[in-house]
């Protein structure tokens, strides 16, 4: 993956690395490296070990969860608030989920023994990503109730509150065979589902971009599934969560 010669030259970008004191971060500094992360890019495949953990930017990383049959769904997205690769410190080392680029953009990267390393000092850092995978687990639980018992419509529009929390503009870049599979669900209910919101002038669409014109009508259109997350997020990161 190449270093990002327009990346910003300050971590601090990503809420997880802001929260840090001034002495976590010097330590951390030297191995941080600045990279650009394309469309569809996959970060890290189920099973195999983690080189490198990922504090996304201005990128948005999708963890999919793979069958069998290679179909696909989306149990969290990370974005400025987070970390891909929380699996390295809390002691599995590798993961069955899948780690994909959902929307291109810049991120800090960091060798997970480097992570491992301040994480096994007990320091805030340690708390403060545990608290963080707390708030991931409990976006992971609300992603599979939510599957299980909401509507495409519904899916979608929690889909997009969730994405632009963590991009710096209500636009997304991204193209219909992602989002069908990040929500588990045919293309042509991602088409249906998409036109409706452009047809109440909640969104405008076109391929590969949606920007989102009204998001309290796009709040008002989604379960309780999103606000949940939200909540938990502001409740456990008060200093990161999304705004």
């Amino acid at each position: 993956m190449p270093k990002s010669k327009a990346a910003s030259t300050d971590p601090r970008e990503n809420h997880l690395l802001a929260a840090l004191s001034a002495i976590e971060l010097k330590r951390l500094r030297s191995a941080l490296e600045p990279a650009d992360l394309a469309l569809g890019q996959v970060l890290y495949e189920s099973g195999l070990p983690l080189e490198y953990v990922y504090f996304p930017t201005t990128s948005i990383v999708s963890l999919l969860y793979v069958l069998e049959n290679g179909s696909t769904a989306a149990i969290a997205v990370v974005g400025n608030e987070g970390i891909v690769g929380v699996s390295i410190f809390m002691g599995g080392l590798s993961t069955p989920s899948r780690a994909l680029v959902q929307s291109a953009g810049r991120c800090w990267r960091l060798p997970s023994r480097k992570l491992m390393k301040e994480f096994d000092r007990g320091s805030a850092m340690q708390h403060l990503m545990l608290r963080y995978t707390q708030s991931l687990i409990t976006q992971m639980a609300q992603t599979a109730v939510c599957n299980r018992h909401h509507s495409v419509d519904q899916q979608l529009c929690r889909w997009l509150l969730l994405t632009i929390d963590r991009l710096p503009s209500p636009e997304i870049v991204t193209t219909q065979e992602l989002i069908s599979s990040m929500l588990g669900v045919r293309r042509e209910g991602v088409t249906e589902a998409a036109g409706k919101l452009q047809k109440a002038g909640v969104i405008s669409y076109r391929r590969g971009h949606i920007k989102v014109l009204d998001r309290p009508r796009l709040e008002a259109l989604s379960c309780e599934c999103y606000e949940v997350v939200r909540r938990e997020t502001a409740r456990l990161l008060p200093l990161v969560a999304p705004h």
